[in-house]
């Protein structure tokens, strides 16, 4: 028999959130586009709060992180920026697809915790860290943006008559706006890695030709041609969701891709 006290607290936290979502994803297509947007609001509320308790509430001057819990922190902050769009935007639904993806890192999340990460070393880590997952989430939105993109010109394409949630030329700006400021937080990211990492993590975890590192590069260098090609070309659809793609699949395997290896498949911790 499990007993409550043996249950993990961030299964605790996790598993309401997981079902907060769940009943989005259920009730927001049936709801009033007003009504699904205030809906989504709790979900968004406990996944936050689940997040602040799970990475800095268990022991003061430690943080937990780990490949699921990047991937709860970005697929909150692409859910952030879903939620401020939904007020500029009010025909923008609460699409069951992505209430699906937060239910499952959230319980990703809650089965991996991650491991400590002491932070007593520079108080200038967490900020490299939030560098980092700032430009995850970023890139996650402009996958979000680019997708809905893709469905609406489709659309188009075959005289679908189906509602648009924002303007095509709209969704298309955003999604690259998104990239660009992903671009600049993911440059600081690696030049703080880069010139700071003695500092920041100590001489044994500084910048090193691993396969984060290889893999963050081949990110960086795929999102610059993207932008460059946008300024040059006028590259558009299909070419620059497929540098897309390919530059935010590059950049999961770097860190998350990473981090599962260690984690889930050696059990190391890094």
């Amino acid at each position: 028999m499990i007993l409550a006290s043996d249950i993990s607290p961030h299964l605790w936290l996790g598993i309401p959130t997981a079902i907060a979502y769940a009943l989005t994803a259920w009730m927001g297509p049936r709801l009033a586009t007003g009504a699904g947007h205030r809906l989504l609001v709790a979900p968004w509320l406990l996944h936050g709060l689940g997040l602040a308790f799970a990475l800095f509430g268990a022991q003061e001057g430690v943080m937990y992180f780990g490949f699921a819990p990047a991937l709860s922190v970005t697929v909150w902050l692409m859910l952030t920026f879903y939620v401020l769009e939904q007020h500029w935007f009010p025909r923008l639904k609460t699409r069951w697809t992505l209430m699906v993806l937060g239910a499952s890192v959230v319980l990703i999340a809650a089965v991996f915790p991650g491991a400590p990460m002491h932070t007593n070393a520079s108080p200038l880590l967490p900020l490299h860290w939030a560098l980092g997952i700032a430009s995850y989430g970023l890139f996650a939105a402009a996958l979000v943006h680019a997708t809905i993109l893709s469905q609406a010109e489709k659309n188009m394409r075959m005289a679908v008559d189906a509602a648009i949630d924002v303007p095509i030329l709209t969704l298309e700006r955003l999604t690259f706006r998104f990239v660009l400021a992903g671009f600049v937080l993911l440059t600081a990211t690696l030049l703080a890695g880069w010139l700071f990492g003695d500092s920041l993590y100590g001489a044994q975890a500084a910048w090193r030709w691993d396969h984060k590192t290889v893999f963050s590069l081949l990110s960086w260098a795929t999102f610059a041609i993207l932008l460059i090609g946008r300024q040059r070309f006028g590259w558009r659809g299909r070419t620059a969701i497929r540098f897309l793609y390919t530059g935010t699949g590059l950049l999961l395997l770097g860190y998350v891709g990473s981090r599962f290896v260690l984690e889930v498949i050696l059990g190391r911790t890094p």
